[in-house]
């Protein structure tokens, strides 16, 4: 059975507040080597079957926000 990971981020010319955040938090706990983080999200698809362009129209219709945001996918041994 074919897995699939698909990590979505937001691309990188958007603000991201969340990212933001959480580097606020870091530098105050003592994490100063932290120069940037970003947020985003991961999802595991388990396949019948692998067929990168229908993973692909998987994102563009549900999965990701193609106008905000920017995606791989990784096919996983």
């Amino acid at each position: 059975m074919p897995i699939v990971r698909v990590r979505v981020m937001l691309k990188p010319s958007l603000l991201d507040s969340a990212g933001r955040t959480v580097l606020g938090s870091l530098h105050k706990l003592g994490f100063s080597e932290v120069d940037q983080a970003r947020i985003g999200k991961v999802v595991e698809l388990h396949l019948t079957e692998y067929d990168e362009d229908r993973v692909r129209e998987m994102c563009a219709k549900l999965l990701t926000n193609p106008v905000i945001e920017d995606f791989e996918i990784e096919a996983l041994p």
